[in-house]
């Protein structure tokens, strides 16, 4: 049992400049390899977090902006409409004030060709009325003989 130990003892001794190379090398690359690794990833990780929130924000302005820019539209859509509504109603109030004019003009010349019909109707009429003694006259004579008293 003693020569186990002797032996291992020996062993141990022996992997002691290994375990030290060992430890070493362990050390050596936490430090040359692990820890510039993890301190780069941590600012990659941190810059590309911080992209995607700048890429948020971006966005989340653009949609602001877009909003604005529709309600933008919309009120300019609705004055354009609203003039044109405007523009409609002057036309047709001039319109309506064209076609009332030319109404009360064709009444005036219609009241006037009124009058003047019945003007020439009471011309006639009095040119009849004075006329009806003669043609009387004359249909008496043309109906009644010759010998009636009347001389043809």
């Amino acid at each position: 049992m003693q020569e186990i130990f002797q032996q291992l003892e020996g062993y141990f001794i022996a992997a002691v400049p290994t375990s030290l190379l060992f430890i070493v090398l362990v050390l050596a690359y936490q430090f040359l390899v692990q820890g510039p690794l993890t301190a780069t990833l941590k600012e990659r990780r941190a810059r590309t977090e911080g992209a995607v929130e700048d890429a948020q924000r971006a966005i989340a302005l653009a949609e602001a902006r877009a909003a604005d820019y529709a309600t933008k539209l919309r009120h300019a859509r609705a004055e354009i409409f609203k003039a044109r509504e405007e523009r409609i109603k002057k036309w047709n109030a001039e319109r309506d004030a064209a076609v009332d004019a030319a109404r009360r003009a064709a009444g005036a010349r219609v009241s006037q060709a009124r009058e003047e019909l019945e003007r020439e109707a009471a011309l006639a009429q009095q040119t009849i009325q004075s006329s009806v003694a003669e043609l009387a006259s004359q249909v008496v004579r043309a109906v009644l003989p010759a010998t009636a008293g009347g001389s043809r």
